[in-house]
Parts: structure tokens; sequence; C-alpha cells
């Protein structure tokens, strides 16, 4: 064959070698030049851990993290909370592999008429009812004992053993959950929700030892249920980090195990406004889930914040996976991220992270004695979360950024997790939870665009939309980046945003606003056109009637009310407009 030579500088091996320090000298000559420093670069995480922007040979563990089951894939299972038999088999037919249960024990037998139930695993939510019910399930069926399996889905404590000590006649059957999915949905950390999940295993251990099993016979009635989100990276390691946490659990206990996982996208980041955009968010979770080595994955149906998911939604959530398992491929590479120095960086510091709490609760007496401390602790990050929330640091797309007032509601029945019918967007149901624990550990429930969404049913629910007038000066270019900056801010809060649109004088702004019928207007232009105009048109539009002036920015010598701008508190912003409109009514009703 003949040989094609490169030129020398296309060689790779010709290149020079390039230092970090190199980099360094690279990246802090940009950062000068716009005024930002090095440590912008570095993101911090909810566990105090630094995301640096580089990461290098230098970077690699001594030793790597062990690598994920060897399998082909995973487990496609889907919940269902409802006794719908059509449902059942519609997701059986349509590449859902194993079911997820939390229906009455009475609607089992007829719920899982012909299921085969060798071939599709049944995993319960946590009813001593509902298992000693499937438990007759099963033993009526035309399956061998050994074929049995699934998970009973109980805490092993009080009569909940006798059951556990039923299913031995089943010896692939697993008993117990250990259900993290509480410490996620209350807003914690990734280190705490394994942290706390590590110190609920070895409760489940002492407990299961205490009842008479073996130590090997505990770790095998064990399966673990953590939370996967639309943050790829930190998802991967954290079930990277729980395998390996849990095997070091099993090196002292002197037993060989693996940590088996459930995935189940998380209910805290599901929305329900503009819900469609939570089908990216539940991919990318499935994706990260398969990726970090889960054994099952389960996809929230878009529509689940709202109620009862149909079976569109139904339907493209066990799709989700069939695409990435048999179009993507997905479940054919073992540990994919094993090797990544940025990986195994962010698993070796939630692991370190989430043995350290974990050894705190331990010392409080273990997870049973430890509910104020696990309390406490989580609801301080959820107060940090709130904060990056609230002035959208943590941006939510289709919520707090992006919002389309104009969206139609979807509405849904509600999910048997809600306590009455609601209309589509007021009075908005509770939170659901997936946890097979009843008392969620007297954790909270939350959702991150729970406080955003408040303010959009509020919104709604007046006569007529309230709006915040955009006082947009000089041609299009000249304010087209505040204004859409304003417009995206108020709207999130439900706000209607009419504006002047491109302006030559003061007057002309003042005028547009006063046919609005606003009582809030907010200046929106360019520097220049603030040095020139902002203070003329702020006298023109009081004079218009506005009783309340912002600006879209962080200085003018302009007499203003006050400020919004990238960073700014937006929730407080919000919020405070509300109370102000309030406040008005109130007073003109009075006088």
């Amino acid at each position: 064959m003949m040989e094609l030579a490169l030129p020398a500088e296309f060689r790779p091996n010709e290149f020079p070698a390039a230092s970090r320090e190199q980099w360094r000298e690279l990246v802090d000559a940009v950062l000068r030049k716009t005024g930002a420093s090095y440590d912008s670069l570095v993101t911090k995480t909810y566990d105090g851990l630094e995301l640096q922007p580089l990461y290098t040979l230098s970077d690699a563990l001594p030793v790597p993290y062990a690598l994920a089951p060897v399998r082909q894939g995973w487990d496609v299972r889907q919940r269902h909370a409802v006794p719908d038999p059509v449902a059942v088999m519609n997701d059986l037919e349509g590449g859902v592999t194993s079911l997820w249960l939390a229906v009455p024990p009475s609607s089992l037998e007829r719920l899982l008429d012909g299921v085969y139930l060798d071939l599709a695993p049944v995993v319960l939510d946590g009813s001593v009812d509902l298992a000693r019910a499937m438990l007759r399930v099963w033993d009526r069926a035309p399956v061998l004992a050994s074929e049995v399996r699934g998970n009973l889905g109980l805490a092993p404590f009080g009569e909940a053993l006798d059951v556990i000590r039923a299913a031995a006649e089943f010896p692939s059957l697993r008993t117990c959950v250990v259900d993290a999915l509480p410490f996620h949905d209350a807003g914690g950390s990734d280190a705490e929700e394994l942290g706390a999940s590590l110190a609920l295993g070895v409760s489940y251990l002492r407990a299961l030892t205490a009842a008479g099993f073996s130590e090997a016979e505990a770790f095998a009635s064990l399966e673990f249920r953590f939370a996967a989100t639309a943050d790829q990276f930190t998802t991967i390691a954290k079930l990277r980090a729980a395998r390996r946490l849990w095997a070091r659990v099993a090196e002292v206990s002197g037993v060989s195990a693996v940590q088996v996982q459930h995935a189940v996208t998380s209910s805290a980041m599901m929305t329900r406004r503009d819900p469609w955009v939570n089908m990216l968010r539940t991919t990318v979770a499935c994706l990260a889930a398969g990726l970090g080595g889960a054994d099952s994955v389960t996809v929230q149906p878009f529509d689940a914040a709202i109620g009862l998911p149909d079976e569109f939604a139904r339907r493209i959530a066990r799709n989700t996976q069939n695409l990435l398992l048999e179009e993507s491929h997905l479940g054919e590479v073992i540990d994919p991220a094993a090797g990544s120095w940025y990986v195994e960086q962010l698993t070796d510091g939630l692991a370190r992270q989430a043995w350290a709490w974990f050894q705190e609760i331990e010392r409080a007496g273990g997870i049973g004695s430890a509910g104020s401390l696990v309390a406490g602790r989580i609801a301080s990050t959820w107060a940090a979360r709130s904060a990056r929330l609230a002035d959208r640091s943590d941006p939510i797309t289709g919520v707090s950024e992006f919002p389309n007032l104009t969206e139609k509601p979807v509405v849904r029945e509600p999910s048997g997790i809600d306590s009455d019918s609601q209309a589509p967007w007021g009075d908005s149901p509770p939170t659901p939870s997936f946890s097979s624990r009843s008392d969620n550990f007297g954790l909270p429930q939350v959702r991150y665009a729970q406080a955003f969404e408040e303010l959009r049913d509020l919104a709604d629910a007046q006569p007529e939309r309230p709006q915040v007038f955009l006082a947009t000066l000089g041609p299009v270019a000249a304010h087209t980046a505040r204004a859409t900056f304003a417009a995206n801010l108020f709207n999130a809060g439900g706000f209607a945003t009419p504006n002047a649109g491109p302006t030559r004088t003061p007057e002309e702004v003042a005028q547009q606003f006063k046919e609005s019928g606003a009582r809030i207007a907010v200046l929106c232009g360019s520097d220049s056109s603030y040095a020139d105009q902002a203070v003329a048109t702020v006298e023109a539009l009081r004079e218009a009637g506005a009783e309340r002036v912002l600006l879209a920015g962080k200085k003018t010598d302009a007499h203003v009310d006050g400020f919004v701008f990238m960073g700014c508190p937006a929730l407080e912003v919000l919020n405070n407009t509300y109370e102000f409109l309030a406040i008005e009514k109130t007073q003109g009703a009075e006088r």
C-alpha cells in the first residue's frame, strides 16, 4: 500500500509539549481583558467540591475506581401507581423489562394477569400487605421459584421481617430497598444523598443480622435507589462513588458484595410549567444513569409533576430508554467514564465527602437516631440551593429562564398522590415522591421550580395579567439586549411585558407607557442612551403616571426605584413587584 506522508507541522509527535503553567498564562491573559478572575472558571458544588476548568494526567488517581458490572445494558423499569392492566401491558410490549408497582394489594392479581412473571421482575413500594399479596401471586403463578426476580421494597423492621423470611423460598428475590430519594427530594446534595443512603443501608444490615440472617444473606437482600439528574457528570460520578462506598462496607463486614442500583430520574428537577422540557431533562438523566452503571433505570414521564401521566407521556418515557439502549448502544460499553480525569476526581471527591457524612451520622447513633442532624444538614443545603435558584445562578429552562406565557396548560387527572383534583395551574398538587418509605424521614419534598411556578399561578389567577412596561430607549439594536433580559426576568414571574419598541424621545416612551395601562416601568437601553436620555425619560414616565421605575443595568444618574441585572435577586424582585401592586390595590380600595 502507498504510504501518505504528512507534512512535519501535522505530525503529532512534532508538536511541542504544553504545560499547565503555559495554559494558565494564556487563560490569565484573556481573563485580564475581561476583568474576570481565574476563580470565575471554577465551579463549587453544594458539597464544597471545586470543579476545575482543566484536568490533566497529573489529576489521575493512583488507584482507579472499580468498573461498573459487566452486563449488556440495563433494566428498563417503569412505575405504576394506578392499577391499569392496559398501561402495564403497553409498557411491557413497548420495551419495559420490569415493573415497579405502588398499587392496592387487592389489585395485584388482576393487574398482572397475562404478565410472564418469569420474564418481568416486579418491584414493590414498601407496603407489607402489598408484599404478602405479591408472594401469593408468585406462589400461584406458573413460574419456578428460582425464576422469580424483583424486590419486595421493604424496610426490615417489625412485621416486615416475617414477610422477608417467607420470601426465602424465592432465592433470586431481593426484599429490601435502601431508598435515598427522600434525601434528594428534600433538596439535599449528592454527597448527602450518598452518605445518608450508606447509613440507611448499614441500619438495614444490622436489623437483618439481628433477626438471624447471615451477613451474606443481608447484603443479598438489599437494592439501592438513587436520583438521577440532568447534571450528567455528577450523576455518573455519584453512582460510581456509591458502588465504591458500599464495597468498603462489604469489605469490613467480611463479605464480597456488589451494590445493586436503581436510578430514578429526579422528581425535584421536574417542572409543571413548560413540562415538555422535562423530556430533555429526563433524557440526560437516563443517559447519565446508564453510563454510571445503574442496574435499573426509571424515567419519569414528562407530566409526572402535574398528575397521572397519560399513555403518550409513558410511551415517551420508555422510548427514551429504548433509544439510548437500542439506537445509541449505550449499554455496550462498560463504565465509559472510567479513566476520565474529571470524572475520576469528581467520583473520589463525592466518595470522600459522603463517607465523612456517613461517619458523622454513625457517631450520632445511626440513621435512626440522627433525624434532626440529617434534616438540619439537608435544610441548610436546600437554603443554599434556593438562593441560587432565586437569583437564577441555577437556571430552570422554561420557568426561571425563557418562560412562555402563551403556553397551553397540560391538564392531567390526579395521580393518586394528590389529595384532590385541581385546576391546571392554580392550587398546585403536592410534589410526587417515589420513596418507598411512608415517613420520608420527616423530610419535606421540594421542586426546584416551585417558587417561580407559584408566582405564575398568582399571575394567572388575576382578572387581568399584571404587567411591567419596558421603556425601550433608541433603536432596536440599542435596547434589545436589556429589553430581552428584562422581559425574561418578569415573564418568569408571570408578568406581561409590553414594550415601547424603537423610540426617539422620552415623550414618545412616556406616551406609550400611558397607553399600556401599566403602573411599573423598566428602562431598557444602552449605556450611551442612558447617559443621554435616562434622566429625562424617568421624569416623563413619572409625569405619565409611573408609580415605580426600574432600570435594566447597574448605574444611572436618573432617580430610579431600583435596578435589575444579571445575577440580581430575581425572585425577590418579582415578589416585591407583586407586593407593590397588592399594596397599591388595597390602599386604592380603602380610599
